[in-house]
């Protein structure tokens, strides 16, 4: 079984990478888009992930579309990043 990563690193990555990516996932939780078992799924999904140049490829990236498809949460930032567009579309 493969070692999850340290647990707060791991927010602070995935709080990162919605940054980069155009995701509040602060505004996301608020709004009812995520609970706090999506949000702990979204770590724990950090946490397992074995793509070990995610600080570097953060470090070299201020604003992105999207996140690599390395990431195991590429899919989810994508559809909140949708879901808050349409939010303030509203």
């Amino acid at each position: 079984m493969q070692k999850l990563g340290d647990m707060m690193a791991h927010v602070r990555l995935m709080s990162r990478m919605g940054k980069t990516v155009g995701v509040d996932l602060v505004r996301a939780h608020d709004a009812g888009l995520m609970s706090q078992e999506d949000w702990a799924d979204l770590v724990q999904s950090c946490r397992g992930c074995d793509w070990a140049r995610c600080p570097d490829w953060l470090d070299r990236h201020g604003s992105v579309e999207t996140a690599p498809k390395t990431c195991p949460n590429h899919a989810r930032f994508a559809e909140l990043k949708t879901q808050l567009q349409e939010l303030d579309d509203v």
